[in-house]
């Protein structure tokens, strides 16, 4: 399995040293580490703690944090294949909203606090107010993603950034899950205090944690739809009946190459946006408003892959496929969860379709070219 994500601009397609070097720890520590035994214990309601602690000895949670703040420095390509793991084997961790988190805390020149961090984007998902002069919070946040298990969470409100403390008690937690059994809680905060508040300087994403979390959250489904892919195969040809592996049938090919093929497609529309991520974030990018254009076409295809990948993996396992003995059910029940989160394929679908109509059949050309909403 190869667990980075090559950059796309590089010219014999080979990754960084930097990426090379996330890529063979994060893929050590996660084929060592989580195991069959590991989720199920997550699915009937154990926390991964240690693995947790593995993860931070490493030091992937502040990949994207510069050196002078005590992180990696790695860029958003440099640290894709933490995010590619993640999904690949299923980790039952907050870690791609920690990743994600700490590298806004970083960019933002605030202290990024120890421990599991969560992610709120006031104007999504509730009626979250961010009263900036006061530094209280009022209202409403649903499918916190981990709020139990994280004591702070990073909230955005346009160009201001928020670090709260989740545990005090203005703050009221109901408890929620997605089809994974990953942590998505309901919070109500009655004028809630703030830990820290800045300023981030991120024009082409004026609700950052709600395209970035895109971003994320394709990248890991790009890693579950390639665990999905290898475990369709691996049935296929395993899988004996009237005389001959199962995947030797015409049509069964045709389904897996379906597969494999929007697989493909959304790898290199994560790419293409991981580029994009890399060069705002180092302040090189070439044009403004590509970023929030690719990370909106990566979540389409790969939400759209997930689907279809779904689809097809169950077909090709049969009835054995659909039973919890079966490993399959923990990949496929993330791609069903995280291809609607931080908005779905048809969600970004629509943003694309609007721009697109936005701009005119004058603009619709350019616009499609130059990667801009």
């Amino acid at each position: 399995m190869n667990t980075a994500i090559n950059h796309p601009g590089a010219e014999d397609g080979t990754p960084s040293e930097m990426q090379s070097m996330i890529a063979d720890s994060v893929e050590r520590l996660f084929a060592r580490e989580v195991s069959r035994e590991l989720l199920e214990r997550f699915d009937a309601g154990h926390s991964a703690d240690s693995l947790w602690q593995k993860v931070v000895d490493n030091g992937l949670p502040g990949a994207l944090v510069s050196e002078a703040l005590g992180g990696s420095g790695a860029t958003w390509l440099d640290a894709s294949p933490v995010l590619h793991a993640i999904g690949y084997w299923q980790a039952p961790l907050p870690l791609a909203e920690t990743l994600l988190a700490a590298a806004l805390l970083g960019y933002a020149g605030m202290e990024v606090p120890e421990g599991p961090i969560s992610l709120i984007q006031i104007g999504r998902l509730g009626d979250l107010q961010l009263d900036a002069q006061a530094q209280r919070l009022n209202g409403r946040a649903v499918n916190v993603p981990w709020a139990r298990s994280c004591r702070w969470a990073v909230v955005a409100d346009g160009p201001r950034l928020a670090l709260i403390d989740l545990r005090q008690a203005a703050i009221t937690l109901t408890a929620g899950s997605n089809f994974a059994d990953e942590e998505r809680d309901t919070l109500v905060f009655d004028d809630a205090s703030l830990q820290a508040l800045g300023e981030l300087q991120l024009d082409d994403l004026p609700e950052p944690i709600w395209h970035l979390g895109a971003l994320v959250r394709a990248c890991t489904l790009v890693g579950a739809l390639e665990a999905v892919v290898d475990k369709a195969v691996l049935y296929a040809n395993e899988r004996v009946q009237f005389g001959k592996p199962i995947g030797k049938q015409q049509v069964l090919q045709q389904y897996l190459a379906q597969m494999a093929g929007a697989t493909g497609a959304a790898r290199m529309a994560v790419q293409v946006a991981l580029r994009s991520a890399s060069d705002l974030f180092a302040g090189t990018a070439d044009s403004p408003g590509t970023l929030a254009f690719d990370i909106a076409v990566a979540k389409v295809c790969a939400g759209e892959a997930a689907t279809l990948a779904a689809s097809v993996a169950h077909q090709v396992h049969g009835a054995i496929g659909f039973t919890h003995e079966h490993t399959l059910h923990f990949a496929t029940r993330r791609l069903w969860s995280w291809r609607d989160e931080f908005g779905s394929d048809a969600h970004w679908a629509k943003v694309l379709g609007q721009a697109a109509i936005a701009a005119g059949s004058a603009g619709f050309w350019a616009g499609l070219t130059d990667r801009r909403l």
